[in-house]
């Protein structure tokens, strides 16, 4: 780079330049610089951002994303939700951030989505984006049509599909038995609380009250309140005592080694290394949720009772493992009759 380090100069870890600068506490990106890094045309470029002689249309995608973010509905959506988002707003603005918002066509649309086609999640994110921000756009009078309403998600490749396996009874029993501390404490919690993966790096000591698990769902902003069951009640009292000290309320019970929050892929690398050690990689950490819907279905919960206690605004996966659940149950049932 020429000179020394520019004000406002952000890399992205995919290597990527960016010009971007706090704007009342929100990241604003003003634009991507093109060119190699140490070259008199990275300056060039640099400079035309940050002076604004290349400066975006008002009506530009970086603007609408601005504003976006500035509205009551993006302050209502959850945690979750709008990290989704963000993931591909970043790329709308890299790709065409300083465009004018009216000359997108469905036809951009399906372009973006086939280049992202070796992500199906992310490039089915794009047209939900879009729509969004057209909407906003349509409201402000940038444009006067949404040309993402009509258009067709991409199907995941049979091939690359791969199911959740519920946990079996003996993975479970090898988990553990034999489980490092920190896999079976997030083991029990996935289990014994029913949640999603992303919900439990949130657990607060200050959300356990001895009986009972406390939580807002990131992705559907629900509040439960969870008593634990047996194996949960003692993993989370024996976690509070190898600390050796009274926690503050506000400590995650998930934490790495220096105390600090356990965020979603730590967390994940944690449980893999144990889970390979172990030969459980057949099951994966979302398959814990469904553990936990059969075991609430074997102990008799009725679908309902299931719900209120995993959150599921949607009957579709309860029923399919609930369902499940009750099959084995029955076939037990039957064979020690048949005995």
């Amino acid at each position: 780079m020429v000179g020394r380090r520019k004000k406002y100069l952000w890399r992205h870890p995919s290597g990527r330049w960016y010009v971007r600068k706090s704007v009342n506490g929100k990241m604003i990106y003003l634009g991507r610089i093109t060119a190699e890094e140490g070259t008199a045309e990275f300056d060039r470029q640099y400079w035309e951002i940050l002076s604004g002689k290349k400066a975006n249309v008002k009506t530009s995608w970086t603007a609408l994303i601005g504003a976006m973010r500035e509205t009551d509905k993006w302050a209502g959506f959850s945690p979750r939700y709008r990290r989704d988002l963000d993931n591909a707003f970043e790329y709308l603005t890299e790709k065409i951030g300083h465009m004018d918002v009216s000359r997108l066509t469905e036809a951009d649309i399906y372009e973006a989505m086939d280049q992202n086609r070796h992500r199906v999640r992310f490039a089915n994110y794009l047209p939900t984006a879009i729509s969004m921000l057209c909407k906003l756009a349509i409201r402000k009078r940038w444009r006067d049509n949404n040309p993402a309403t009509e258009i067709e998600q991409l199907k995941v490749p049979e091939g690359r599909k791969k199911p959740h396996l519920p946990w079996t009874d003996w993975a479970v029993e090898k988990m553990r038995e034999e489980g490092a501390p920190l896999p079976r404490l997030i083991f029990e919690i996935g289990v014994g609380s029913v949640q999603r993966p992303g919900d439990w790096v949130d657990f607060q000591w200050g959300d356990y009250d001895g009986d009972t698990l406390k939580l807002r769902q990131n992705k559907t902003d629900t509040v439960l309140s969870l008593p634990c069951t047996i194996a949960l009640k003692a993993a989370l009292d024996s976690a509070k005592a190898d600390l050796g000290f009274a926690p503050h309320p506000s400590r995650h019970i998930l934490t790495r080694a220096d105390g600090s929050k356990m965020d979603y892929h730590a967390m994940a690398r944690v449980m893999v290394r144990d889970r390979k050690r172990l030969g459980l990689m057949a099951h994966d950490q979302h398959a814990l949720r469904y553990r936990g819907v059969m075991e609430l279905a074997w102990a008799g919960c009725t679908d309902d009772e299931i719900a209120s206690y995993s959150g599921h605004t949607s009957k579709e996966m309860i029923i399919k493992y609930a369902g499940e659940a009750r099959q084995i149950m029955r076939a037990r049932q039957a064979v020690a009759k048949r005995k």
